[in-house]
């Protein structure tokens, strides 16, 4: 009851991550308004932390729950879900022993602060997913892939993509080439000397091209963004610590510093070579996610992606694993325009002034211009620091008019899911939306060029599916 009552005074929010998700099987959905689409043909797949606690201990960060995955199909004949836990191997030696073990992202390893560093760190799988051929990764930039199967989501090991170090990390965020097929992913190897080490893979995840680089110090590198024919990172100005993550002193979180001397550094490569073309550096900033990256006709870039200031939004998503929230740290939209061969920033403009992140385009046009921009923001007249985003938008960045999907009081989107239609040039917007007003989970399916209507189809999915970060979509042909 105490609990309870504490979580009440809370924001709606907070009770999707207030208790352990429950998994659930092969279910068949009802649809609780409107109609499936006839051309929306496939699989939608979403990550997330699904388990915050264990053995009445929190978790230290949002990014240590471990990871779940949803996968909803959509057929002739209507449209199923399933939901499992992804079997890492600290999960289930978590699950066995009901407490927590491993180090993580936000927290250090139970025992001896000076014997904390001899322990592995829990991969949590609980990031994103990559839909390949034959399999499903779950993402964790901290190490390898899980490998999962398309239908079951049964947890099969982890995944070297052909020739992936198990030391080595694959990142959350990869980018495919929609013309190509290709696929592309970095990962960092922490130390004295870090490596940046940059992989590509033909469309079956199969790495054929590795290439590695130096990087100064330890950076916290989330992101990067394909534009045409280069990978751009832009490498923001915060450092680990690393003495303190060794001597058990703080977590990785605790232990990153912002240094904003530093500058951020922007690091061009050719993506067919993996070659580095320019090094650069301009003002500090930070950013967890690039939106999309273009080549101009007179062969300068544009970088769309989530500009904030400085590191206290690292503070404000730790704060998210208490179920609330106090720090004030929100991030815009800001398009960068550089010179690929030199790495220098020629213009910055802010093309959105509320705050908002998971920006995405429609995949068919990833690394190209791409007009329109789905994001996830900000209900109007809300708490920003005490609420989460409670709508979804697109932004038409020729117009830079913004068409806003709002869905009511204590309802929560996911982060906005672009569908091609299987049959007509359509396109869907998916989101699973928490609602807590009811204390369930939704899939809501709109128009994309009809946010600002309701949603064409709500289907009612059989448990909560907590607040979580990234999903894709698996075409079903």
């Amino acid at each position: 009851m105490k609990t309870d009552s504490k979580i009440s005074a809370k924001k709606s929010w907070a009770k999707s991550l207030a208790r352990p998700a429950a998994e659930f099987p092969l279910t068949q959905l009802s649809v609780k308004t409107g109609n499936i689409p006839e051309g929306l043909r496939g699989t939608l797949y979403r990550n997330g932390p699904a388990r915050l606690e264990r053995g009445g201990v929190a978790a230290g960060h949002w990014f240590d729950g471990d990871g779940a995955i949803l996968a909803v199909d959509f057929t002739d004949v209507g449209a199923t879900a399933v939901y499992r836990y992804v079997q890492t191997a600290g999960y289930l030696a978590e699950e066995k022993a009901n407490k927590f073990l491993y180090s993580n992202y936000g927290m250090t390893a139970p025992g001896p602060a000076l014997l904390r560093w001899t322990k592995p760190v829990k991969n949590a799988a609980n990031t994103s997913v990559l839909a390949l051929p034959d399999r499903l990764l779950a993402l964790w930039e901290g190490g390898p892939p899980h490998r999962l199967d398309l239908q079951t989501l049964e947890t099969q090991g982890t995944d070297n993509l052909g020739n992936l170090d198990s030391k080595f990390s694959y990142s959350a965020h990869c980018k495919r080439d929609p013309i190509t097929g290709n696929i592309f992913n970095f990962g960092i190897t922490p130390g004295v000397a870090t490596k940046l080490n940059l992989y590509k893979s033909d469309f079956t995840g199969k790495i054929v091209k590795k290439a590695t680089i130096s990087l100064e110090g330890i950076p916290l590198l989330h992101d990067f963004v394909l534009a045409g024919k280069y990978l751009i990172f832009f490498v923001p100005p915060v450092r680990l610590n690393l003495m303190s993550v060794l001597a058990g002193i703080g977590s990785y979180s605790d232990s990153f510093e912002w240094k904003p001397e530093l500058g951020t550094q922007i690091l061009v490569f050719e993506a067919d070579t993996l070659s580095l073309v320019s090094r650069g550096e301009t003002d500090a900033w930070f950013q967890w996610h690039f939106a999309n990256g273009f080549v101009n006709e007179d062969g300068s870039v544009a970088v769309d992606f989530v500009r904030y200031v400085d590191l206290q939004t690292n503070q404000r998503l730790k704060e998210v694993a208490t179920g609330e929230t106090r720090t004030d740290a929100e991030g815009t939209l800001y398009r960068v325009h550089l010179d690929p061969l030199t790495g220098k920033v020629t213009g910055i403009e802010e093309l959105l002034d509320k705050p908002c992140e998971f920006p995405i385009v429609p995949p068919a046009e990833v690394g190209q211009d791409s007009r329109y921009i789905y994001l996830a923001m900000n209900q109007e007249n809300i708490d920003i620091v005490a609420e989460l985003y409670g709508a979804i938008a697109r932004l038409d960045t020729q117009t830079r008019n913004l068409t806003i999907a709002d869905m009511g009081e204590n309802r929560y989107p996911a982060e906005p899911i672009y569908v091609p239609d299987i049959s007509s040039e359509k396109g869907w917007i998916l989101t699973v939306v928490y609602d807590g007003n009811s204390d369930s989970s939704e899939v809501w399916i709109y128009e994309c060029d009809g946010l600002s209507r309701p949603p064409v189809c709500q289907l009612e999915l059989p448990g909560v599916i907590p607040l979580g970060f990234h999903g894709t979509w698996k075409s079903a042909v």
